[in-house]
Formats: structure tokens, C-alpha cells, sequence
């Protein structure tokens, strides 16, 4: 059974072969030190996964395992998922073909 919430409490729990992913952080300045404004950082594709959902079902009727785990941080591609904003806080939710990577 692969739904839980990690350390972050989020009470969105995912349908099917899906995951919910909370993006990490836009960096505030460039490799070469300038600052940039809210307005020219670009959406981060990095992000950890906060929850996932059962599994897809097979033709036998099983559900299939997750390649991904809570907690895993991710690389997805730009238009992954779907925004959902809950409790203040901003999630994706996407399948698991969304997910290009798992970093670390």
C-alpha cells in the first residue's frame, strides 16, 4: 500500500498511478551572483514527492508498484501535472510518466 503523507502533512491523496509533488525552490541568483527578481525566476522542474497513490491497475487486475517513493526528489518535465493549491501550499499532482527522474 503506497499512500502516506511525509513530514509535510498534505491531505491530498492521490488517485491511481498518480503523485503529488511539492516543488522546490526557485534559486534567488545565478551561478554568477546576481540576484535575480521574482518576476525572472523560472518554475523550477524539481520537486519532492509528498504523496502517491495506489498504483496503476493492470490487465491481471493487480496494481503495479511505484518506480518513485515519498520523499524522492524528482525531475519532471514543464508542463507536468496539474497546480493544485491547498493549505496555503502549492502541489502538482501528475502520473508517474510525468516523472523523468529521480535525483540523488
Amino acid at each position: 500500500m503506497a499512500t502516506t503523507k511525509s513530514k509535510k502533512q498534505a491531505a491530498i491523496r492521490p488517485l491511481g498511478d498518480r503523485v503529488l509533488v511539492q516543488r522546490v525552490e526557485a534559486e534567488d541568483k545565478t551561478a554568477g551572483g546576481i540576484l535575480l527578481p521574482e518576476s525572472a525566476k523560472e518554475k523550477p522542474k524539481e520537486g519532492i514527492v509528498i504523496s502517491v497513490g495506489a498504483g496503476k491497475t493492470l490487465d491481471n487486475g493487480e496494481k503495479s508498484s511505484f518506480s518513485v517513493a515519498v520523499g524522492d526528489r524528482v525531475l519532471f518535465t514543464s508542463y507536468a501535472g496539474t497546480e493544485v493549491k491547498f493549505g496555503g501550499e502549492d502541489y502538482l499532482i501528475m502520473r508517474e510518466d510525468d516523472i523523468l527522474g529521480i535525483v540523488g
